[in-house]
């Protein structure tokens, strides 16, 4: 008799308790990694509980799902409700996990059937149950092709960037209610329009042609010269001179990024919650102009759970420091190990995060705090003493890793007055993309993509001189007292100016150049 009751109330429970797992994604840093929404319900009294390390933004999660799977036509389930977020010990951000906790309780109550262990579910929920933008789909994504998963169910304005990634099916939904009558097969998904290369790849003329500013040729050729190695430059004068609208002008003579190139900032911006919805797919070059206020946080990344920064932002693209000096000692100098070794580490309690930081350095600078010390038409204000100080804020060490400095004088009136343009950005930029494509076809086989990324090896076997060249660099060797690394930096710069050139050796031509855009003052 006992044993008989013992098994009638083993039955009892099973029918109470089902247990379902939906399969969703974290983020961690830029990469994805797949989370497993476990849903328990059982008898006892009402309770909606959330484990596995969720954050804010997850706990909020219980009434968006209460309130969407009651608007979209379903009841929820009063009794208690356990949702685990497997691994445990990965920390759960943001509201993605909206979407895999609704399927699971309606998976797990018997008011959805359907078999859905090979798709990742992702979206944020409104409270009548319609599917938000969710920031970090690309990475998501891009996870569930590696994993071998056969459907992604992304919300519809994330279709066109979810479909970037091939060989997994992107089902892109308006609702939660959409969802039910899609795995019912009721339904389809909703039309959208796959993005691809070719139809985000339209060019934009550029903001600010370097045909419309006037003189200061010199300056226009040393920003040729960088946009053509991706190498880093500083730009010094007095305030007016141009030396903003110059930097500026530089997106307009940079090349479009390579496919590879475009997904991996894509990816940045994606998971920044920066991607807009109508370009899925960046192709331009990123220019990222932070103010001098910012913080080391907001510069380099950082946070509670480390987030990208702005190097990190201008990933293959620009960083221009206006007001270069302003910035302050301490954070020009975090940037020393970014400019080096092109990506930055965070480190937290919780772990290390490595992003990406390949950018090109462009700065702005006055030579002293009233901006006219050298300047021949207006007198400096400022003592010697005090320039000193100004120009010390920036370390020999962090001027060491910039390639090219140039002087940036005061335009006088005949040529501001004159309606003579000078060269457009067009033609400069047809210059640049053909040195970048014979530095591709150089550095083919390598993770080197141009001139500024070579390393010793590469420098060894593409940096070769005439013997011109060699004693040109010998003299400057001896006579500006070149580090190491500047003396690289060098011959890297002239390998760029002989692309230019289209020549196959650097001649001393090209070294004079470069040298000449070697710092003339101490810092």
């Amino acid at each position: 008799m006992q044993l008989t009751l013992g098994r009638l109330r083993a039955n009892i429970v099973a029918k109470n308790v089902m247990l379902a797992k939906v399969i969703s994604c974290a983020l961690v840093g830029l990469e994805g990694a797949l989370v497993e929404v476990e849903v328990d319900i059982s008898s006892g009294l009402p309770a909606f509980t959330i484990v596995g390390l969720p954050d804010t933004a997850v706990q909020e999660a219980k009434e968006r799902v209460r309130a969407a799977i009651r608007n979209s036509g379903y009841s929820f389930p009063l009794k208690r409700i356990v949702v685990n977020l497997a691994p445990a010990d990965l920390k759960k951000a943001g509201p993605a996990y909206d979407l895999p906790i609704a399927v699971g309780i309606l998976t797990s109550s018997g008011q959805l059937e359907a078999d859905h262990s090979r798709t990742l579910f992702l979206g944020e929920l409104s409270l009548d149950g319609s599917l938000r933008h969710t920031s970090g789909i690309l990475p998501m994504v891009a996870l569930a092709q590696k994993k071998g998963l056969d459907d992604v169910v992304v919300p519809d304005s994330d279709a066109r960037e979810a479909s970037l990634i091939k060989d997994v099916k992107t089902l892109p939904l308006a609702s939660l209610s959409h969802l039910a009558r899609y795995l019912a097969g009721e339904v389809g998904p909703s039309e959208y329009v796959p993005a691809t290369v070719e139809s985000d790849n339209a060019e934009l003329p550029p903001a600010i042609d370097l045909a419309h500013i006037k003189g200061q040729e010199h300056v226009k050729r040393a920003l040729e010269v960088a946009a053509a190695g991706g190498h880093n430059a500083i730009m010094c004068g007095p305030p007016g001179s141009g030396k903003t609208m110059l930097a500026r002008a530089l997106s307009g003579i940079l090349p479009l990024m390579t496919v590879e190139e475009a997904l991996e900032v894509t990816k940045i911006y994606s998971v920044s919650g920066l991607l807009s919805r109508d370009t899925p797919l960046i192709r331009s070059r990123p220019f990222r102009a932070p103010h001098h206020t910012i913080f080391n946080a907001g510069l380099v990344g950082g946070g509670h759970w480390p987030r990208p920064g702005e190097i990190s932002l201008s990933h293959r693209g620009v960083l221009f420091l206006d007001e270069l000096p302003e910035f302050g000692h301490s954070l020009l100098e975090i940037l020393r190990q970014p400019l080096e070794d092109k990506v930055v580490t965070i480190s937290r309690a919780r772990g290390t995060l490595t992003f990406p930081a390949n950018f090109m350095l462009v700065a702005a600078m006055n030579p002293c705090p009233c901006g006219f010390f050298g300047d021949l038409f207006r007198q400096c204000s400022c003592s010697l003493g005090l320039v000193a100080r100004y120009q010390k804020r920036i370390s020999g060490p962090f001027m060491d890793r910039v390639d090219i400095f140039a002087e940036v004088p005061h335009i006088d009136y005949e040529k501001l007055a004159s309606n003579r343009l000078g060269e457009s950005s067009k033609k400069v930029r047809e210059r640049v993309i053909a040195a970048r494509g014979r530095q591709l076809e150089r550095f083919t086989g390598t993770a080197v993509t141009c001139n500024a990324e070579m390393m010793l090896p590469e420098i060894r076997e593409f940096c070769q001189t005439e013997e011109d060249a060699q004693a040109l660099l010998k003299r400057a060797m001896e006579q500006m007292h070149l580090s190491a690394r500047a003396f690289h930096r060098v011959l890297k710069l002239a390998r760029t100016i002989a692309d230019l050139a289209d020549s196959d050796i650097i001649g001393a031509e090209h070294v004079a150049e470069a040298i000449q855009y070697r710092p003339r003052r101490t810092f």
